[in-house]
């Protein structure tokens, strides 16, 4: 059982609280760190899988085989999920998905984003406290793990208070609270004496949060926890922009920081897309200077690693992964959706109607704008004077696949997509292939060959 006595933690953070980040700042010195805000009906959809190769769990999407949550050993005892959910059931069919790979789950009723508000989610429940004690009195009763949550504050310290008071009588073992209103934003000034006011004055540990603005190094964080009162801080931005904040040691360079940090992304798989995300907020301004500037325009995970000289480190990794097998998603078909979904028909008659197919997958990071599988067919074909491929894709819920045809013959991959450009891309792969335009081991430099 995790303790809230005392403890520096990374807040739950949009985008940036993934894995690897995570993971970072537990080296760094955080004693807990929190999951971004997930929404429980994408958990719901989603299955768990153990990731062999990269000694992970897997929260896959079964709609597109997406990630919703990786988690591994090295956290799973200082990992916190944070749900955004507005109903109790639902609510605890989550917590009882992950109750066993996480230390403690936690209930966001602070978000002030409209998405969460018009959800009913976030600080939506604190203008439904019932509805907030029910989700909570439902998780403390039926889980092994901790449950807690975090608020905003209201204008009073006595409206703050009253409602802390009220959450506390669920059973939760700790509360945050950000020292904002759902209108205030990070320009403002934080509250810290609303919080110093509820946490003098409730039997649970406290955790103050929102001092961002004023936490610059390691020593600062205790000043905001003597001026709040609280047993332990959480941080957000300020983790955000240097997570090396937590070190007792001192800041590290922000180049150290972002090599750090990218090689826990090579590790663990990271998407490009959610990797480039968490640098540029690393960068900040940064990102006008010349090198930030070549930063924004890669588009791949070995593009942006070259840049702090780990492209070879990179490039070894992915290499490895794909030899193992890992392709960039899992693989989601229409008879695993829930309920099973039958294919259609088009698909079913692939192999009586002699379609050439293969099981390739059509991966966006390892690719660039100017060697796009579609790209390539389509100049030869203009070259060669035959007439450009047809599409067509077939859908089922989230999931696509395409068969395309060039000169009276039709290709396909096996491989169903998560939208309709990959699948149109899988196939054009396959066409390549079969043309000679492309080879086995070049499909497998970009991770495309399925096993």
């Amino acid at each position: 059982m995790i303790s809230y006595e005392n403890k520096l933690i990374l807040a739950p953070m949009v985008r940036v609280g993934t894995l690897p980040m995570r993971l970072l700042a537990l080296k760094y010195g955080a004693d807990l760190v929190y999951t971004e805000e997930l929404i429980d009906w994408k958990f719901l959809r989603s299955k768990r899988r153990n990731n062999d190769i990269l000694k992970t769990v897997d929260y896959v999407d079964q709609t597109d085989g997406t990630i919703v949550f990786r988690t591994c050993d090295t956290e799973k005892d200082k990992v916190v999920l944070q749900l955004g959910t507005c109903d109790a059931e639902r609510a605890l069919k989550v917590a009882k998905l992950v109750e066993n790979d996480v230390a403690a789950i936690d209930i966001n009723m602070g978000c002030p984003k409209e998405f969460s508000i018009k959800g009913g989610m976030g600080v939506a429940l604190m203008a439904n406290p019932e509805r907030a004690l029910s989700i909570l009195k439902t998780l403390v009763n039926n889980l092994s793990i901790p449950v807690t949550c975090k608020i905003r504050i209201f204008e009073t310290q006595e409206n703050t208070l009253k409602l802390v008071e009220l959450l506390v009588s669920s059973g939760i073992k700790a509360i945050s609270i950000h020292g904002r209103t759902r209108d205030e934003r990070p320009q403002h000034a934080v509250h810290t004496d609303i919080i110093r006011y509820v946490a003098e004055n409730v039997s649970i540990p406290v955790i103050a949060n929102g001092g961002s603005k004023e936490i610059e190094k390691h020593g600062d964080i205790y000043k905001f926890k003597e001026l709040t009162g609280c047993t332990s801080v959480m941080l957000a931005r300020a983790a955000e922009w240097n997570c090396s904040i937590f070190r007792k040691e001192g800041l590290l360079p922000i180049d150290t920081v972002i090599k750090d940090y990218l090689k826990l992304a090579v590790d663990y798989d990271n998407s490009p897309s959610n990797t480039k995300y968490c640098v540029q907020n690393i960068l900040r301004e940064l990102q006008e200077t010349p090198r930030g500037k070549q930063f924004l325009e890669c588009q791949t995970l070995e593009q942006i690693c070259a840049i702090w000289d780990l492209g070879e480190y990179c490039q070894e990794k992915q290499s490895q992964y794909q030899k193992m097998g890992i392709q960039g998603r899992w693989q989601v078909t229409p008879d695993e959706l829930e309920p099973p979904h039958k294919k259609s028909k088009v698909m079913d008659q692939i192999e009586v109607e002699g379609i050439t197919q293969m099981k390739v997958c059509f991966i966006r990071a390892n690719f660039n704008d100017l060697n796009l599988p579609k790209v390539r067919l389509h100049e030869w074909a203009g070259k060669n004077g035959h007439k450009l491929p047809t599409y067509d894709t077939q859908q089922v819920e989230k999931l696509f696949r395409t068969i395309l045809t060039f000169n009276g013959k039709k290709y396909t991959s096996s491989f169903w997509e998560k939208n309709k450009k990959f699948a149109e891309q899988g196939a054009a792969l396959v066409c390549l292939f079969h043309l000679g335009l492309t080879t086995e081991d070049e499909l497998k430099k970009v991770g495309s060959i399925m096993k």
